[in-house]
């Protein structure tokens, strides 16, 4: 069965005019998935009965389900995990802010991308998600909040570059005056550096942030730590990232997982500086998220206040990333995990 809910308006107007409907049956029904978010073809009261039950034999209607939510007594973070049609886990992250509220989502169930500090990929990768899936993980967060999403980071669980072309038509839904309509400038797409895809992205001219999961300035140290680097070098990805800057104007975000004893001297910001310096960028500093399976501990608050202020002096844009949801599992797929591993 087709995927409904992945289908543009005008792939949708098609649909309905080969079953013979009206093409403003098209613009209904994707109202009511995209606009009002409706949970089945039940809910769009609009539509003729008959027209609701052909749909339903004719189409898969994406609508994840919440198995369980975590709210940071903290800072009031919700971490909410969604079972897939196929009974498949992935996690989403809603956060509040002064200016709005964030929701972070995952484009995969599960990662191949081995990253040494990520509880995601300990168990590989089961599938890419659908735009469906990817879309529906804000919907169903909208809902059960009753508030509305303002910012978009594709930041959980997966790579969302290697589920690129999902990934770019959830973009273009997301993005549609006929749905959320959110700005193309509020979302962020997160990558560890696949090269091809980050300039495949840079040629789409898209106004989204692209942010990239450096965490160490040396290929000799990343490699330690992200087994992309053996693929792609740093110079490859500096070279990639002012491409993006070239095509797009958007400034480049850095991520870097501070890790106590692995890359957090005085000595590492030095590195990052001679590689960073002089370009329009933003770096994260983002103290690690200790997981269980892995060694890895925070840093001393002394090395990470050092760290920032020597990006500093050197002109470099920079923050500490404010820690979100920490008493709630805060790692990525901390949550799915644990919950895989009671069934």
């Amino acid at each position: 069965m087709q995927d409904i809910k992945s289908f543009t308006l005008e792939e949708l107007k098609n649909e309905m005019a080969g079953m013979g409907e009206k093409t403003y049956r098209a613009k209904q029904i994707y109202q009511w998935m995209h606009g009002k978010l409706a949970r089945s073809f039940d809910d769009m009261t609009d539509l003729p009965l008959a027209l609701r039950q052909r749909c339903a034999s004719l189409y898969e209607y994406t609508a994840v389900k919440s198995v369980k939510v975590q709210e940071s007594a903290v800072d009031g973070t919700r971490k909410y995990l969604f079972e897939l049609g196929d009974g498949k886990l992935v996690e989403s992250v809603w956060m509040k802010y002064k200016h709005g509220n964030s929701v972070c989502i995952s484009s995969q169930v599960g990662c191949r991308m081995g990253c040494a500090f990520c509880a995601s990929t300990l168990d590989g990768l089961e599938r890419s998600l659908k735009p469906s899936e990817m879309l529906d993980q804000i919907y169903a967060i909208t809902l059960l909040t009753g508030e509305r999403v303002s910012n978009v980071v594709v930041m959980g669980i997966g790579e969302p570059l290697d589920n690129y072309d999902n990934l770019l038509r959830f973009l273009v839904l997301l993005t549609d005056e006929n749905g959320l309509h959110i700005s193309q400038r509020n979302i962020t797409v997160s990558t560890c550096g696949l090269v091809p895809g980050m300039r495949r992205l840079a040629d789409e001219k898209l106004q989204i942030t692209l942010a990239l999961s450096l965490h160490a300035a040396t290929d000799e140290k990343r490699k330690k730590l992200m087994p992309v680097a053996n693929k792609y070098s740093i110079s490859q990805l500096m070279d990639a990232c002012a491409y993006y800057f070239e095509k797009t104007g958007r400034r480049i975000t850095f991520e870097y997982s501070l890790i106590g004893g692995v890359n957090d001297s005085r000595e590492n910001a030095a590195e990052l500086v001679r590689l960073i310096k002089g370009m329009n960028c933003h770096v994260n500093l983002i103290p690690v998220n200790p997981v269980k399976e892995r060694n890895f501990v925070q840093p001393g608050g002394t090395f990470t206040t050092a760290f920032k202020n020597e990006l500093e002096k050197n002109g470099i844009n920079v923050t500490i990333r404010r820690e979100m949801g920490r008493d709630i599992d805060g790692a990525c797929g901390q949550l799915r995990r644990r919950q895989r591993a009671f069934r």
